[in-house]
């Protein structure tokens, strides 16, 4: 059984700087891409940026050019550097891992979430 482990959540100011961390436990398949899930009180769940195994990557519109991810296959971990944060980026952020998470479906394993409060 996969479990998934965020880190890296807190409050910060407007164009301040965070980096999330998640880590598996259990053997992720190597079809499965890692990817980032925010959701915002009162708004759908998005996709945020996600990674295959080979490092092609997906990035939602509004977070291009500030945020990037990363992965390490050999350590199951998957990570998000999130950079120039704005208010808008405030959200409960879920690592997820899966088949079609670069297409923006998501995957069975989720991590418990990691808060990220960004002030103005």
């Amino acid at each position: 059984q996969v479990q998934l482990v965020e880190s890296g959540g807190g409050l910060v100011q407007a164009g301040g700087s965070l980096r999330l961390s998640c880590a598996a436990s259990g053997t992720i398949p190597s079809t499965y891409a890692m990817g980032w899930f925010r959701q915002a009180p009162g708004k759908q769940r998005e996709l945020v940026a996600a990674i295959t195994t080979g490092g092609t990557t997906n990035y939602a519109d509004s977070v291009k050019g500030r945020f990037t991810i990363s992965r390490d296959n050999a350590k199951n971990t998957v990570a998000l550097q999130m950079s120039s944060l704005k208010p808008e980026d405030t959200a409960v952020y879920y690592c997820n891992a899966g088949r079609f998470v670069l297409e923006r479906v998501p995957g069975p394993y989720w991590g418990q979430g990691t808060q990220v409060t960004v002030s103005s």
